[in-house]
């Protein structure tokens, strides 16, 4: 749904390049970086411990119409915002004469996201007397992936947060003491509910600062996604579309970009129509269900990275009771 101001906006088309980026200082991989899916995966292999990472980004404005237009005091900003951690950075960019495009950098701190950032361009100026009304936004945000070794955006989830014990969702308040919902049933995208009334969540995930709470952030993270992943594939496996025949195909949207991705692990070696096939018939009759939903939770456990976080965060509570060396 687009959003409808009461003032002149522009019509033209914003475009967001990232030019390139660097982890601590160190430039990362080009291939890291998609402009076809906008997406920067910034978990470069075998780096968990970076701490910031800084994108270079040009953004494309319509020029005419700006110069055309009733605004006065135009300025570009990014912003990046995740919602698991509530966090927004707002960083200008600046156009220098002579220069058709604005440039800046956008600083990513690892200590203050969780999983995946969004990354928007708006363009703000003045009308009609009033400071500050955005004008203009970008029609797709970027992803920025801090869990991901490649940039696709097909593992895209809307991270709210809500108050499941006295918020305003009452649908909510019979799940107050879970800390997590993973919600499929509505939006374009399936949603993570992360519950601000369990108590030490939310600053937990946003807040963790030494190693030890860092390794605890990344596992319910980690715990998080590979619970997501195991939901949003039976959600899809739910949703196929059939032939006459009675034979499934994958159903669009996110539900087939899951199902592409975990099918090969669930029933490795067929080929993707039979596995989808297979899965749907086992689904259907029970047969061999239980062993399928073993090898379901296996495949999204490693997608949520869980392995991996759960033997840091394990070597960090080792170091944590070793104490310091002497």
């Amino acid at each position: 749904m687009s959003t409808v101001y009461a003032y002149p906006t522009l019509v033209g088309k914003i475009e967001v390049t990232v030019r390139g980026a660097r982890v601590d200082g160190k430039p990362l991989q080009l291939s890291l970086i998609s402009q076809r899916d906008q997406v920067v995966a910034l978990h470069q292999i075998e780096r968990d411990d970076w701490t910031e990472g800084v994108l270079d980004l040009e953004v494309s404005l319509p020029i005419d119409e700006l110069d055309e237009g009733p605004w006065s005091g135009v300025s570009c900003v990014a912003v990046l915002t995740e919602g698991a951690t509530n966090t927004r950075v707002v960083s200008r960019l600046e156009r220098r004469r002579g220069d058709t495009h604005w440039r800046g950098e956008v600083r990513v701190r690892r200590s203050t996201h969780a999983a995946r950032a969004l990354l928007d361009v708006s363009v703000v100026g003045t009308h009609g007397g009033v400071d500050g009304r955005v004008i203009g936004r970008t029609d797709t945000p970027w992803v920025v992936d801090l869990l991901a070794r490649t940039p696709t955006r097909q593992r895209d989830l809307e991270i709210l947060e809500r108050d499941f014990r006295d918020g305003p969702q009452e649908w909510l308040r019979q799940f107050m003491d879970a800390p997590w919902l993973i919600d499929t049933t509505t939006g374009d995208l399936p949603a993570v509910l992360i519950n601000t009334s369990f108590e030490g969540l939310p600053e937990l995930l946003s807040g963790a600062r030494g190693p030890l709470e860092k390794a605890t952030a990344g596992m319910v993270a980690a715990q998080i996604a590979g619970e997501a992943w195991a939901t949003m594939f039976h959600s899809a496996l739910s949703d196929l579309e059939f032939d006459e025949d009675g034979t499934p195909h994958f159903p669009g949207g996110w539900r087939e970009s899951v199902l592409r991705s975990m099918l090969p692990e669930v029933f490795p070696g067929l080929p993707l129509a039979e596995a989808l096939a297979e899965a749907h018939s086992r689904r259907g009759d029970g047969r061999g269900w239980a062993e399928i939903q073993s090898r379901i939770h296996y495949a999204a456990g490693r997608r949520g990275q869980v392995p991996k976080n759960l033997t840091a965060a394990i070597r960090a509570v080792n170091r944590a009771q070793e104490g310091p060396r002497r």
